[in-house]
């Protein structure tokens, strides 16, 4: 059995449930696993948001919840003596708090910067995916059944973003939501497998907006965008909707791309641009063939 967290991007809303639940769970006592949690300065689970986009004409925001990826190969535990961090058999890794006093080189072990120094205790903290609740056999978290013991920040999640389970399990919700979406692992943990996987995190888009000819005033409903990355052979394609506008996401990151704008009785349009940040290409005015 590996137990594990995965964490859907595109279905998380920045409402602070799961950072709430943890801070409730954590703060007030501590357990053999663990100090308590500052109230103030520490993020278990980390609600990382960004802006994407170049253009007010087109923004988005991201939405990461992050806690401890609980490695399958743990930073921490390299950085940690005396066996002061340790991967338990399930997978779950924690920080010793009695054995890791003094040792801030867990804290600056971890690539994601998940793992929090506690000035007044001087003490490493992180995530223990609420494992002293999954070992209590008087828990029972979700809807009184015992069977489905889920970290606090699972069971309060209201859009099903986290999922918990047995990885190790193909037949899991967790396994099952994993194979159905698209794996998009942290980049300072590129390659290695974790226990807590993330899915859907967004890299790059391309957007823009397809007039017909100037003097027309009047948006291109239709029209094919066509991208292509000569390094990786990859290409999208995409039409442009009700409001002339098109979109393509999940570009590979600092790639050169090709675009080309395409509608039948008008001249296609050529460019080229790098996939160095979202972009907003801008609005694309159409000529009509002689």
């Amino acid at each position: 059995m590996r137990l594990g967290i995965a964490i859907d991007s595109r279905l998380c809303m920045a409402c602070y449930c799961c950072f709430t639940a943890c801070k409730d769970e954590h703060c007030e006592f501590g357990s053999a696993l663990s100090a308590p949690q500052p109230m103030m300065g520490q993020f278990w689970m980390d609600i990382r948001e960004w802006e994407r986009g170049d253009d007010s004409r087109r923004i988005k925001t991201a939405t990461v919840p992050t806690p401890c990826s609980h490695c399958q190969d743990p930073a921490c535990v390299k950085a940690a003596r005396d066996g002061a961090a340790y991967k338990r058999p399930d997978g779950i890794v924690i920080i010793d708090p009695k054995k890791a006093k003094g040792q801030r080189a867990i804290v600056d072990s971890c690539p994601i910067h998940a793992v929090y120094w506690n000035e007044e205790l001087e003490l490493p903290q992180k995530c223990t995916m609420c494992a002293e609740l999954l070992d209590d056999p008087d828990y029972l978290a979700y809807l009184g059944d015992p069977k489905l013991k889920v970290p606090r920040c699972v069971e309060a999640c209201p859009n099903n973003a986290l999922v918990f389970g047995d990885l190790d399990d193909p037949s899991s919700e967790i396994s099952k939501q994993i194979a159905s979406n698209k794996i998009t692992q942290l980049e300072p943990l590129s390659g290695q497998e974790t226990n807590v996987v993330h899915l859907n995190v967004p890299t790059v888009f391309f957007a823009g907006t397809v007039y017909y000819p100037k003097e027309e005033e009047e948006v291109c409903i239709g029209a094919k965008a066509r991208l292509v990355c000569k390094e990786t052979g990859e290409s999208w394609e995409t039409e442009t909707n009700y409001l002339g506008d098109w979109e393509v996401e999940w570009l590979p990151k600092n790639k050169k791309v090709s675009v080309e704008i395409t509608q039948d009785g008008y001249k296609p349009v050529y460019y080229e641009t790098v996939t160095d940040s979202d972009h907003y290409v801008g609005m694309t005015y159409l000529e009509k063939t002689s």
